[in-house]
């Protein structure tokens, strides 16, 4: 019976610090990697090579045991700690105008790529939480609102870096694409930023995008995707009760909403009240922004220490299809509302 509760305690026995202490190391180093490569090919950007050099060093070195508790930590802990620290940085104030502005055409691009990723999820016959980061990573902020789900929904990890794998294709074709069927279409700085800042999924890719454009374009995109990406706090809250709501139907013994809400999240509207309310220096907030990208290389390196190729290579062509037909429906619906509400 001791023996029994004894092994029972080890089990359930959260890992120590020293533990955790080599796997968020090898997490560092390679996110210290990563950052720099981000700064001399900033299209690409920092947290795309984390996830990138992650995988490559998982599959190529195989990590030991040793490791896991600490790649595991930083996949999930410090992944809340960047959504938390991505809070500094952001101003309710800053984006409220325009904000309102770019609503109605947010809110169309959002349903639009929840109900594409549903419908042509189904058709693809794609599993149920690939299909959530698709849609959620297409519809708000790529990478980022993929981090911000993935304690909620809790997938597999080598499903977490297929999906942002999939977001970052696309975000590349867009930063290529957009400027010149902008020229094209002889859309308004005001109308390509709008239409950019909603269809494109990266802030980076965003900006990178709309200055391509003009100054002008860029930085109404930039506004409009800060704003777009705050509407990742109601879709974490959605998802929870629905997570929390499907747990408890299915007579889960253990089910609890307090364990399973996102407290995360509402760090993180304390640390974008505390922006808004100018209580962080101006001399630090650059710092502030550094230590959140840095957080959020860290996390999504781990994510990549814990992909497995040959099972991401199981899952075939249809996450890539479906990641396609989101974006193009998002990138189509924008313009179309653009079109109808004389915004082009």
């Amino acid at each position: 019976m001791n023996a029994t509760t004894a092994t029972t305690a080890t089990v359930v026995a959260p890992p120590t610090f020293h533990q955790r202490l080599p796997g968020l190391l090898l997490s560092v180093v390679i996110a210290l990697v990563a950052l720099g490569l981000g700064r001399i090919a900033p299209l690409i950007g920092g947290p795309v090579f984390g996830i990138v050099l992650g995988i490559l060093v998982r599959n190529t070195m195989s990590p030991g045991g040793t490791y896991t508790p600490g790649i595991q930590f930083a996949g999930k802990q410090v992944l809340q700690w960047s959504i938390i620290a991505l809070g500094f940085g952001l101003s309710l104030n800053q984006v409220a105008k325009t904000g309102l502005e770019s609503l109605s055409v947010t809110l169309v691009t959002m349903t639009v790529a929840f109900l594409t990723a549903w419908a042509l999820g189904r058709m693809l016959k794609v599993h149920d939480k690939l299909k959530i980061l698709i849609g959620v990573g297409t519809a708000i902020c790529g990478g980022s609102a993929i981090a911000a789900v993935t304690p909620i929904i809790k997938p597999d990890d080598h499903d977490t870096a297929f999906a942002i794998s999939t977001i970052f294709l696309f975000n590349l074709v867009a930063v290529l694409l957009f400027p010149l069927l902008g020229h094209l279409l002889h859309l308004s700085d005001l109308g390509f930023g709008l239409w950019a800042g909603t269809a494109i999924n990266d802030t980076s890719s965003v900006v990178a995008a709309g200055y391509s454009f003009s100054k002008q374009a860029g930085d109404y995109a930039t506004i409009v995707k800060l704003t777009r990406a705050t509407l990742i706090i109601p879709v974490c809250l959605v998802l929870a009760f629905a997570t929390a709501w499907k747990q408890k139907k299915q007579g889960a013994s253990d089910f609890s909403l307090r364990r399973i809400f996102p407290w995360f999240i509402l760090w993180f509207l304390v640390a974008s009240a505390v922006r808004t309310m100018g209580l962080v220096p101006v001399t630090i907030q650059p710092a502030l922004h550094m230590a959140a990208e840095f957080l959020i290389i860290v996390a999504l390196t781990a994510i990549g220490l814990s992909a497995n190729l040959r099972r991401m290579a199981s899952t075939g062509a249809r996450p890539i299809l479906l990641g396609l037909g989101v974006w193009a429906a998002v990138s189509v619906s924008s313009l179309l509302v653009q079109l109808v509400i004389g915004q082009l």
